[in-house]
């Protein structure tokens, strides 16, 4: 089994679309599973504070039990300043359906557990799927995944030494080395812009204009010529990228800022494809001037629509 994972990759859902390469094995004790649950806490904003989502139907997606058995889902909000009360973990664990006595108490209290473990490690969700009922009625974690607070990461760097870069797509792990927010996506219209939200929209407009955005990229009001440069590689050393959409707005980044940035990281990585900018906000003409006077070919834009389709009509013309 061993030689049959090692050294091939792993394509899931989860991972990117050419796999991951499998270079590390865990071997557990096998156990026989009887039934499967599945028991969940994450940090939810509706509810200002931690959710605990458990099913007795484990094993599988749980939006799909969600969708199709909604009365299977049982869920007690969490007072975040008290913590989980005995009755709370008697109704989740009456829910999974444990057996009176010793499997009733021991799932409590497991319970429990998973919310010290929980807040102990400033979490965002921790996921049990499944929880393991075996024959002889004892309870097993089988599989588990736990999302933290990024902003917390100082207090945890012994959690964070264990992080395997490997397991990660490069491009996201580059980016975090500039304080960039960058994912992936399946596009070829590589985006550059600044703030989440200008983010989110220019994708969406690129969309609308029959475009496809190749990722998000925030590079964040603050952002460096260098940490520009850093961010057109990203985006260049992406084979799927045939065009780029630069979309600042100026506020705390001044335009001439970002646009001696753009002009400095275009000439370093010798950009090839066409970069299409829209700049606006503070010191937008002498960005705009800075452009122009480049002698580059950057094509301007006057709004954001206007970008999007312009960014569109470039790939038409390769």
């Amino acid at each position: 089994m061993a030689t049959n994972m090692l050294g091939y990759k792993l394509v899931t859902k989860q991972t990117q679309a050419g796999g991951v390469l499998v270079q590390k094995l865990m071997i557990a004790e096998s156990i026989d599973i009887k039934r499967e649950v599945y028991v969940s806490i994450v940090m939810d904003r509706e509810s200002n504070g931690p959710v605990y989502v458990v099913s007795p139907k484990g094993g599988v997606d749980i939006e799909k039990v969600a969708e199709e058995h909604p009365e299977a889902i049982f869920k007690e909000v969490v007072d975040i300043r008290a913590g989980p009360k005995r009755e709370q973990l008697e109704r989740l664990a009456k829910g999974l359906e444990f057996k009176a006595g010793k499997q009733f108490e021991d799932g409590v209290q497991q319970l429990d557990r998973l919310y010290k473990l929980f807040i102990g490690l400033d979490a965002t969700q921790v996921e049990v799927n499944p929880l393991a009922e075996t024959p002889s009625g004892e309870l097993f974690c089988v599989d588990a995944k736990i999302g933290f607070d990024d902003n917390a990461m100082f207090r945890h760097q012994d959690v964070y030494e264990m992080r395997d870069l490997a397991e990660e797509d490069p491009r996201e792990v580059e980016a975090q080395k500039y304080n960039l927010n960058y994912i992936a996506m399946d596009g070829n219209i590589g985006c550059m812009v600044n703030g989440a939200g200008l983010a989110m929209a220019t994708m969406d407009i690129i969309k609308m204009n029959k475009g496809d955005p190749a990722n998000f990229l925030d590079v964040g009001g603050s952002a460096t010529e260098q940490a520009v440069t850093e961010a057109f590689k990203i985006l260049t050393g992406d084979q799927q990228v045939k065009a780029i959409l630069v979309n600042i707005f100026g506020g705390i980044m001044k335009c001439d800022t970002i646009a001696a940035g753009i002009v400095g990281a275009a000439k370093t990585v010798k950009l090839s494809i066409p970069l299409v900018v829209r700049l606006a906000g503070t010191n937008v003409e002498k960005g705009k001037n800075i452009l122009k006077q480049s002698g580059l070919p950057i094509i301007t834009a006057e709004n954001l629509d206007d970008a999007a389709a312009k960014a569109v009509a470039s790939l038409r013309s390769l």
